[in-house]
């Protein structure tokens, strides 16, 4: 039988999992920022300015955001890289629409130095060995067909001392927010996805994607086992969501 991984709650072969990824951002990429701001109340924006602040970039490192979309935390930490003493940001990702919006906006707000905009496999990077100081992946995980080779590239790319952070929902909360939570992911995320994208079924396979993703304490020990070291994690927002950091030593 053919290798079979996780598509939301449906098994699929593993070789077509990236393609139907692939379909479901294509067909938000236009409103998939509106939405991050309504589905989370603009929560979003705080976990990854978190994320941002945990990371500590500084002046002259070099960082590779990785499913990093349309730019969200490249641009967020790429006043403290300073582009003018070397610094700079690579957002990485595999859906070339996401990035053309990302790239287009950026230009738009003057930002045109130390940031560029590369489609690429979180499992296959196409950068040589230790050419970063600092990882991140920020809601892309889950979106990875195999977890364990996304976070091998990530140990390969980075620097002996190079940081690595995840941020990514969690598959469950604290028990008194769980029912609530669950009304709200399964009745509530794919009805404001058809109202704002017209595409309720991209939200549907979020939620699902979601509860098919490694709790916390199960993702450190993938990281552990990639040769990331120091793992741990944070729970934000009661455990919506969770940071977890680990060391390239």
């Amino acid at each position: 039988m053919s290798e079979e991984t996780d598509f939301g709650f449906e098994k699929v072969k593993t070789g077509d999992k990236a393609a139907r990824v692939g379909r479901v951002f294509d067909s938000v990429a236009e409103r998939y920022d509106v939405m991050n701001d309504l589905m989370s109340a603009g929560i979003h924006r705080w976990w990854k300015a978190e994320m941002v602040r945990a990371l500590r970039p500084r002046a002259g490192q070099r960082l590779i955001d990785v499913a990093g979309g349309t730019g969200d935390v490249a641009r967020r930490a790429l006043p403290r890289l300073e582009p003018d003493a070397g610094g700079a940001a690579i957002v990485c990702d595999a859906n070339p629409q996401m990035l053309e919006l990302g790239r287009a906006r950026a230009i738009d707000d003057g930002i045109l130095a130390g940031i560029e905009w590369l489609a690429g496999d979180a499992e296959a990077l196409p950068f040589a060995d230790r050419a970063f100081d600092l990882y991140t992946i920020a809601f892309g995980l889950r979106n990875v067909t195999r977890i364990e080779r996304a976070l091998a590239e990530a140990r390969r790319v980075l620097r002996p001392g190079g940081r690595f952070l995840c941020l990514e929902f969690t598959p469950a909360v604290a028990p008194l927010l769980q029912p609530l939570y669950d009304l709200y992911s399964f009745q509530v995320l794919p009805l404001l996805g058809r109202i704002v994208t017209g595409h309720p079924e991209a939200y549907e396979y979020l939620v699902e994607s979601i509860r098919r993703f490694p709790p916390q304490g199960a993702l450190c020990e993938l990281i552990a086992a990639a040769g990331l070291e120091r793992a741990s994690y944070r729970n934000l927002t009661g455990g919506v969501a969770a940071l977890h950091s680990a060391w390239r030593l």
